[in-house]
């Protein structure tokens, strides 16, 4: 499914780049939705539209929240630098100026799966949030992708904290495919991404912050 996925947003953005380097050609907005949702699927509507960096959202049914999906590009860097930082929560700490922990709780040699805590400050005066969520990934070098995918879960070694707020809802799923080898520079990637930090805010608040940070 993801090499799938993979394959319908390359196609996706080779429609809306155009054919020639630096052409850009945009389709009416029906037909764009049209074609980013798969047969079946809920449309999706465009909010950032960037030459290697477009990001769609859809609203959850029965809720107040989005899912996001991002589709991007690099050419400066290796796929495997890439997800390997990805990976490195050590790295992240000192990256990511907003991580307050950021630990592995607990390893799986035979799957690869991990259990992350990860505590993150929200902007004021809203409470920092916690997540507790196991991610797996994998090199698939048959059809030449990474993958990652992470999703919310309860582990008894961290129960809740009353300084943090909980994130109980949260999933995400990269996929990497390198536009040579996982070890030249150059890949494209899709991220599909949805979560509740149970904020309050309405909708508009949260578009605006998608939208500028």
């Amino acid at each position: 499914r993801s090499a799938q996925e993979m394959k319908h947003m390359e196609n996706i953005s080779s429609l809306l780049q155009g054919g020639s380097p630096g052409e850009y050609h945009r389709p009416d907005p029906k037909s764009e939705r049209e074609a980013v949702a798969a047969p079946g699927e809920q449309p999706w509507e465009m909010i950032m539209d960037k030459k290697h960096f477009k990001l769609w959202r859809r609203p959850i049914e029965g809720t107040h929240l989005y899912q996001y999906r991002v589709f991007g590009s690099y050419t400066d860097v290796t796929p495997r630098q890439f997800f390997n930082v990805q990976l490195d929560t050590e790295y992240r700490k000192k990256w990511d100026s907003l991580v307050i922990k950021l630990d592995v709780i607990e390893r799986d040699l035979a799957t690869g799966s991990e259990v992350i805590h990860w505590v993150t400050h929200f902007p004021y005066p809203m409470y920092s949030r916690d997540y507790v969520y196991v991610r797996r990934y994998s090199v698939d070098k048959e059809n030449n992708l990474m993958v990652l995918v992470s999703r919310a879960v309860e582990h008894p070694s961290v129960p809740e904290d009353p300084e943090y707020v909980r994130v109980r809802t949260y999933e995400s799923q990269m996929v990497i495919r390198p536009h040579k080898t996982f070890d030249e520079n150059g890949f494209d990637y899709l991220l599909t991404y949805s979560d509740n930090p149970q904020t309050v805010f309405p909708r508009y608040c949260v578009s605006w912050m998608v939208s500028s940070g």
